[in-house]
């Protein structure tokens, strides 16, 4: 019986497991998953991925140990650990997932590849997300990935073979690894089982209040779905979470519109999840490079460190904006608007570069998927060259979400010491004022880095005035054509210069609602 290795990567389940499923039917089975030194000191690496990942392990061990198999964990680079394996027991054939991860995963598979052929070892990969790789027509991107989601899931395999290979290594401590960022504390746990659980209680309860809630950080924590880790990281499968949906959606009674129409914006949400992993799975450089390179030079030689350290300390001066920070460093999670939000003030009025904004925020979110990280970054920084960008002003943005105070309160301990009047600019107090509080502007309460009207003003100029430059329109096209999205969506019409005028989240009769424009595929 020929021996099989199938190879667990960010596909930490058993369930609609192609790879596994498909290794059953040829071989005895050896389960392995591999903790990559390199990877884990890459600069977008957080000590909470990490656990994360352990406790997902944990979690896979069970799964495995219900099937007869056993869960192979090896220390080591993925070539040195499945040379191991072969000198310990030559195996014919390698399964696993395709993954569309960063830049050192990508290497990483090509080197495994090219180990494979050397070796004569057959690699056997096979997809996770409506996601194409190689050649594809852009054109029918959504049909195919309909396709995809809407196809069967793979069953566990009902019999097995397991090969007689055991190789556990102690998992090292995140310090070994060189992660000294601390794990939030309050943070979701890895796992199958609390993903599942974390998906029927959006579907049947929490969806409800998706449509209206998923914008404010106050209602947010509860109205968005909160399974987005347990995708990237693969505790679930895409098509079983959208299976599950239409199906929700298929099953709810009449008069039940309001939930009904929270499933369906959920709907979008995954079809958007892919979307942007795909532009990544084209185009690798995103990472690294602007997408349009006509806005190379636009903020790398003005790098202000002060700023930036500002913004990681959560001490911008702006409330929501520190707030937001905190709330990252205690639950490794935050609302889709407050990252843009972030990412907008750092890219416009402390005009830092993206990339390393990227590596920051990637450690700050549990749910870090690359494709969908980077993508992002680029957008809300205005580098892509197809998007007008979206600049966010945090001050209107709490007043229109946070208008009490009570989130900014909630993580900023100071501040509720300050009178509502000065709740979105304290910094203006008067000192008399300041001292009847008992609180100081300055040392308890930051005061903002740069002026936000007239630091966004000149951000704004420079990006529009590299936007119209012949050069830059030119190249325009060439970026639609490859990665520009095909949906068409009536209630949500591609954004005009002319919108540039109104921040987002101040909306017309004439306009899609903020909801709507976060929910389309519009790179």
């Amino acid at each position: 019986m020929e021996h099989i290795v199938v190879w667990f990567k960010r596909d930490l389940r058993i369930h609609d497991h192609q790879p596994l499923a498909q290794a059953a039917k040829r071989g005895a089975l050896t389960c392995v998953y591999f903790i990559e030194p390199s990877l884990w000191r890459s600069p977008d690496a957080g000590t909470q991925h990490y656990q994360f990942i352990l406790e997902s392990l944990r979690d896979l061990h069970t799964q495995l140990a219900g099937m007869g198999l056993k869960l192979n964990l090896l220390v080591g680079e993925a070539i040195q650990c499945l040379e191991r394996i072969r000198q310990t027991l030559p195996f014919a054939a390698l399964y696993s997932h395709e993954e569309t991860g960063n830049g050192l995963t990508y290497a990483r598979d090509k080197a495994v590849a090219r180990w494979c052929r050397e070796n004569g070892i057959q690699w056997q990969e096979f997809a996770q997300f409506g996601v194409k790789r190689g050649p594809h027509d852009r054109d029918h991107w959504k049909s195919a990935w309909e396709s995809f989601c809407g196809s069967f899931q793979v069953p566990v395999p009902g019999t097995v073979h397991s090969s007689p290979l055991r190789l556990i290594d102690r998992p090292p401590n995140p310090m070994e690894l060189g992660l000294t960022d601390p794990d939030p504390p309050a943070r979701q746990l890895g796992g199958r089982q609390l993903g599942l659980q974390t998906l029927q209680t959006f579907l049947h309860e929490r969806s409800q209040q998706y449509r209206g809630g998923i914008s404010s950080p106050l209602s947010a924590p509860t109205a968005c779905s909160r399974v987005s880790a347990y995708l990237s990281y693969g505790c679930l499968s895409m098509r079983e979470v959208y299976q599950a949906t239409q199906n929700c959606i298929n099953s709810l009674p009449p008069g039940r519109s309001r939930h009904k129409q929270g499933l369906q914006s959920f709907v979008s949400r995954l079809y958007w999840h892919c979307h942007f992993i795909q532009k990544l799975e084209d185009e690798p450089e995103l990472e690294f490079r602007n997408l349009h390179r006509g806005y190379d030079g636009l903020r790398e030689g003005e790098w202000s460190g002060e700023r930036f350290e500002a913004l990681r300390e959560g001490r911008t001066g702006w409330p929501l904006v520190d707030a937001c920070v905190a709330m990252l460093g205690q639950t490794g999670w935050l609302n889709f608007r407050m990252r843009a939000m972030l990412v907008s003030v750092a890219a416009y009025p402390l005009w830092l570069h993206w990339r390393e904004v990227g590596h920051w925020l990637a450690r700050q979110f549990l749910d870090y998927e690359p494709g969908i990280h980077w993508s992002q970054m680029q957008m809300q920084s205005g580098t892509t060259g197809i998007n007008v960008p979206r600049i966010y002003n945090p001050i209107k943005q709490a007043k229109d979400h946070d208008p009490r105070g009570v989130f900014v309160r909630h993580w900023l301990p100071a501040m509720r010491q300050v009178p509502d009047a000065w709740l979105f600019e304290p910094w203006r107090m008067p000192d008399t004022l300041q001292n009847t509080c008992g609180i100081k502007v300055g040392s308890d309460i930051a005061t903002p880095v740069c002026d936000l009207d007239s630091s966004t003003r000149r951000a704004k100029q420079k990006v529009f005035d590299l936007r119209a430059t012949p050069a830059v329109r030119a190249a325009k096209s060439a970026i639609v054509k490859k990665h520009g999205s095909r949906k068409q969506l009536e209630s949500s019409p591609t954004m005009t210069r002319k919108s540039k005028a109104k921040p987002v989240g101040r909306q017309s009769k004439s306009k899609p609602s903020v909801e709507s424009s976060q929910l389309s595929l519009d790179f």
